[in-house]
Order: structure tokens, then C-alpha cells, then sequence
């Protein structure tokens, strides 16, 4: 029963602090994604519609939501485990505060990735509500892009964890978000199919979890489902979870009780 229950403690922290602050999340997490769809989606998408271009042979904005709502997910749950969780440990030491409880490594790592999770599943939930009131989600299917955000969160949420969890200080956060998190937004088929780009940028596309949350998300909020594909898209989302959890879990470790 601990198992379960030790990790509550540890979220309980995050959640009664993010209370106090919940109103200055808003806009990275919410409205930053409903401003890109309305200028590309509504501005450029009516210019893209009218010259019989869209991609997909969808409406533009139906094609940019779902990506959206994934880039939102991985944008959100990257900066969740990057500057709180070195924090944590070098500026407010709270981990440590929770490690001289019966908590453990593993309680810490939980309760702080289902705080990102919470995150990422409220912020998706309000933006899927307001996209269908836009008309851009076509199947019912697509409330089920709501866990796969929740997912795609996970996918980078527990890889950051175990990496911010190696750092002394935050000068290395600003490149990761200026040179991976940013292109990974710009060029994983967000706004385009990545087969458009050349060839090289096209392949490292696919290797990116984003690329193949957006896959998932609009498949599904397009009601059009490739079963195999799809199984694929969630079997490399949840392979990045796991594998993330595992390395962080030992990084974890080592930084709280060396």
C-alpha cells in the first residue's frame, strides 16, 4: 500500500504550491496554443484552404490543432521538469526536506511527475474543449488524444527529470528549450508534414517523440486511425516514459542519498 500512497505525499507538496501560482501558468500552457491556432490555424489556414493546398486534403486548421495540443503537452511537461526539479535539490532543497521522511527516491520521482502529469491533463482537457468549439475535432476519437497528450508529457517530463536531476545550476536549460524544444515544436509536423522537408530533417523528425504524439493526436482527433501505426506511435511514446523513469530514478538516487 505505501507504494501507492508515499508518492501522494510527494505531489500533495506540488499541488497546494502550484495553487498560489496557478494564474501565472496560464499563459504558456493555454493560451500561447490557442493564439498559434488562431493566427495559422484561422489567418494563414483560410489563405491555405482557398489555394486547395491544405495537408492531408483536411481543413488547415483541423490539420494544426491535434499538433498543437501535442507541442503544448511536450512544451509544458519539459519546463515542469527542468528549472522545479534542480530546484528542488539546489535552491529550495526540497527533495531533500521529503527524503528525510520515510520517502523515498521513487516517492519523490512519482509524486513530482503526477504533479506534471495534472499539468499537462488540465492544460490538454481546456484546449480539446476549446478546439471542438472551433469545429476542428471531426471524431469522438478525439478525447483520446487527451491521454496521449498526458503521454507525450511523460515522454519528456521523466527524460528532463533524470537529466535536471545531474545539475549544479540552469545555464544548460535555456539551450535545451532554444535548440531541441523549439525546433521539435517548429519541424515535427506540427504546421506541415515533415515528408516536405529535406530528407535529413525529415528522419530526425521521426525519431523525435513529438513527432509521433502529433501523429497520434491527429489521427484521432480526424477519426481516421491506422491501427498498426498508431500502436507504434504509442509503443515509442511509452518506451521514452519507461526508459525515462528508469534513468531517472537512478540519477535520483545518487543525487539525494550520495
Amino acid at each position: 500500500m505505501d507504494a501507492f500512497v508515499q508518492p501522494l505525499r510527494a505531489y500533495e507538496h506540488w499541488l497546494a504550491q502550484y495553487k498560489r501560482v496557478w494564474r501565472g501558468t496560464i499563459g504558456t500552457s493555454l493560451l500561447n496554443p490557442l493564439f498559434y491556432l488562431a493566427a495559422m490555424g484561422v489567418g494563414l489556414g483560410s489563405i491555405v484552404d482557398r489555394s486547395q493546398n491544405a495537408p492531408a486534403g483536411v481543413p488547415y486548421l483541423d490539420f494544426i490543432a491535434p499538433g498543437l495540443l501535442a507541442a503544448a503537452a511536450m512544451q509544458t511537461a519539459a519546463l515542469e521538469a527542468s528549472w522545479p526539479v534542480m530546484g528542488a535539490i539546489k535552491w529550495t532543497r526540497t527533495y531533500y526536506a521529503m527524503t528525510a521522511t520515510p520517502l523515498t527516491e521513487r516517492d519523490v520521482l512519482i509524486g513530482h511527475q503526477l504533479f506534471v502529469v495534472t499539468r499537462v491533463l488540465t492544460a490538454s482537457t481546456a484546449y480539446l474543449l476549446i478546439v471542438a468549439a472551433f469545429g476542428a475535432v471531426d471524431s469522438w476519437l478525439g478525447l483520446l488524444a487527451i491521454p496521449v497528450a498526458v503521454l507525450i508529457g511523460t515522454a519528456f517530463s521523466m527524460p528532463m527529470a533524470a537529466y535536471a536531476a545531474t545539475r549544479e545550476g540552469d545555464a544548460s536549460f535555456p539551450p535545451i528549450f532554444r535548440f531541441l524544444i523549439v525546433p521539435m515544436f517548429l519541424f515535427s509536423g506540427t504546421f506541415f508534414p515533415v515528408d516536405q522537408m529535406p530528407l535529413a530533417f525529415e528522419l530526425a523528425a521521426y525519431v523525435t517523440p513529438i513527432w509521433h504524439g502529433v501523429e497520434l493526436c491527429r489521427q484521432l482527433t480526424l477519426g481516421d486511425v491506422e491501427l498498426i501505426a498508431a500502436l507504434g506511435h504509442l509503443a515509442y511514446l511509452l518506451a521514452w516514459t519507461v526508459g525515462g523513469f528508469l534513468v531517472a530514478r537512478r540519477t535520483y538516487r545518487q543525487r539525494l542519498f550520495k
